[in-house]
């Protein structure tokens, strides 16, 4: 009997006959040959993997929005005996750099009040007074943007703002202690 030859085909050894021509022959030649060729392409163990390197680069971005923080301190006029008073308060801004910004002074809580004309109340009584932005007491600080509101450009730090109050001469109202409530609003 002549030499056997073996494929090795899914774990299971299959006899080949060397002279035989049948089909099955012909599919072991293929398979054998492939396997021949399959171990061709793949490398052998001592083969040392190549070493890569990997560079990239990492962006940081951020988004840091205008932002404005306003304290508005208390405006104390002195005993209001039917003379001219005067007093000032303060408003301090701070905007992040080149925010632009306003503040405006609403009319107060009074009844009938406006920008114009505020009032002070104790009771049902009232004393008519104004707030400014200038010390002659010539330029009104209203709550219109771009009309009467105090304007700026912010810069990091805090930049004050003085309010000029002015109680007008001649009121002689009911005895008592007066307020009124303002609020102050910053556009930017």
């Amino acid at each position: 009997m002549g030499p056997s030859f073996f494929v090795c085909r899914a774990g299971s050894a299959i006899p080949a006959r060397p002279n035989a021509r049948s089909p099955s022959l012909e599919r072991r030649k293929r398979v054998l040959a492939m396997g021949v060729l399959l171990a061709i392409l793949v490398p052998s163990p001592p083969f040392a993997p190549a070493v890569a390197a990997t560079v990239i680069t990492m962006s940081e971005t951020t988004f840091a929005p205008a932002t404005c923080a306003v304290v508005v301190l208390p405006l104390s006029f002195n005993m209001y005996v039917g003379r001219i008073d005067d007093a000032t308060s303060t408003v301090t801004i701070t905007c992040t750099n080149t925010t632009l910004y306003s503040v405006g002074l609403d009319a107060g809580t009074a009844v009938g009040a406006t920008v114009a004309t505020r009032y002070m109340n104790s009771g049902v009584a009232k004393i008519a007074y104004s707030l400014c932005s200038d010390p002659a007491h010539a330029i009104n600080w209203g709550r219109t943007d771009g009309v009467d509101t105090v304007a700026g450009v912010g810069n990091g730090s805090a930049q004050v703002l003085t309010v000029y109050g002015q109680i007008a001469s001649g009121q002689f109202s009911t005895p008592g202690t007066y307020s009124d409530t303002i609020v102050a609003t910053v556009t930017y």
